[in-house]
């Protein structure tokens, strides 16, 4: 999938998109056809157990990103830019966009509205590929307060509306619309002629986008009403775990199938 088969998605089919953080992630959501993956920011929440998605770095990202090129080579990979890499100039932003892309990104995603609509137009006028992210922004959790549902009050829904036009304007190819109520979703995604994709903004959005670790069962610590799970795959992991370790302490494994009978290391 391609930029332009992306847009022209909008109205005709549905778009799914998950997030990935490693090679095994990226190459078994490939293989079951998803269409784009996203390398979020939530790398920091779900890998590397930070409180929340600020502390990631641009170097923990660039890891993650090439390591989901190489596992998905045929799918629409976004990266995220994390927080303060694209804030604290334009030069800084377009220098790491581009990094974002030399490792395989095939766009970058970055929040907010108003405030990076301009830097939006460079990136895209520069040739970098932009996903826009409106609604709940986890890089302002310590503005807005904590993970707040959005377009419950005109001034939300107006900067909503705001922002969507602007983003649009300055070029994006998709919008992601964060924990907002799902008849403002709808609203949004008709009046942009983008697709938006949604995670907690309803049924109207032109696709969908789930955390890998959320969708499959793995974080049942954290449990949304948005979230679906697909799959209980922390207690089969965690079963499965169990099982090794009695096996290894009674010395069941390993057994006569599990070693080698000659001296050497040929098979």
């Amino acid at each position: 999938m391609n930029i332009r088969q992306i847009i022209n998605s909008k109205g005709k089919r549905k778009l799914s998109m998950v997030t990935a953080y490693s090679y095994f992630q990226a190459k078994m959501a490939e293989e079951a056809g998803i269409d784009m993956m996203l390398v979020g920011d939530s790398y920091g929440n779900t890998i590397l157990g930070y409180e929340n998605t600020l502390p990631v770095t641009m170097e923990e990202m660039l890891i993650a990103v090439s390591a989901v090129r190489r596992g998905a080579p045929n799918t629409f990979v976004i990266a995220d830019m994390p927080f303060l890499s694209y804030q604290v100039s334009e030069e800084k932003a377009i220098e790491n966009a581009g990094r974002f892309i030399k490792v395989g990104a095939n766009a970058v995603k970055l929040e907010g509205g108003a405030e990076v609509a301009g830097l939006v137009k460079k990136l895209v006028d520069f040739g970098i590929p932009v996903m826009g992210h409106l609604g709940l922004t986890p890089q302002h959790v310590n503005v807005i307060g904590g993970y707040r549902v959005q377009g419950k009050t005109d001034k939300s829904v107006k900067r909503l509306l705001e922002g969507v036009k602007l983003l649009e304007e300055a070029g994006v190819f998709a919008i992601v619309l964060e924990l907002v109520v799902e008849g403002i979703a709808k609203k949004l995604t008709e009046e942009t002629s983008v697709p938006t994709i949604g995670i907690g903004a309803g049924r109207y959005c032109d696709g969908q986008v789930l955390v890998w670790h959320d969708l499959l069962g793995i974080n049942t610590e954290f449990s949304p009403r948005f979230v679906k799970r697909y799959a209980n795959l922390r207690k089969d992991i965690v079963d499965a775990l169990k099982k090794y370790n009695e096996e290894v302490k009674n010395g069941e494994f390993p057994g006569p199938e599990n070693v080698f009978e000659s001296g050497g290391f040929d098979e």
